[in-house]
């Protein structure tokens, strides 16, 4: 069976750490803000305690959210944002009604297992919209790690030399 997306009246999820707020993380949330539509939905969800301290964050979780708030505030219109604390890497996309998921290829695993619950609860399984990586200049994905680590910066650019 074939799914058409209705872009447009979408209630869209996606989730992360977003630790330093780089052009990969902006373009889900580019992606995920068209499939929305100006009438539809987006449900930011934000690691927050154990599992963004599993993943070695150094900003908090205030500081993550008003980057995220600052980068849609740029956005041309404007879809319903909602930004919420996660505390597992599911967040409320089994409970709740969505009609797409916005991931990253490292993360589509994780999708895919969200559509396996949502299938044994009897819900809709989710549209899965996978983002390409955003490629530093040197051809390797930007990530806040290679950001941190003083590699790149948030926009791929290379600040030291292999």
């Amino acid at each position: 069976m074939i799914h058409f997306l209705q872009i447009g009246h979408m209630k869209v999820c996606l989730g992360g750490t977003f630790d330093v707020l780089h052009d990969g993380h902006k373009r889900l949330i580019t992606i995920a803000w068209n499939l929305a539509g100006p009438s539809g939905t987006i449900v930011i969800g934000i690691t927050k305690g154990r599992l963004a301290s599993k993943q070695r964050t150094i900003t908090s979780y205030q500081h993550r959210r008003k980057a995220i708030e600052a980068f849609l505030s740029q956005l041309p219109r404007a879809p319903q944002v909602v930004l919420t604390p996660i505390q597992d890497k599911y967040g409320p996309s089994i409970e709740e009604a969505f009609d797409a998921i916005v991931v990253s290829p490292e993360t589509k695993p994780v999708a895919e297992e969200i559509n396996e619950q949502r299938r044994q609860q009897g819900k809709k399984p989710l549209n899965i919209t996978v983002v390409p990586y955003v490629l530093a200049k040197d051809g390797r994905p930007i990530s806040s790690t290679r950001i941190r680590n003083g590699e790149i910066d948030e926009h791929g650019i290379l600040l030291k030399k292999e």
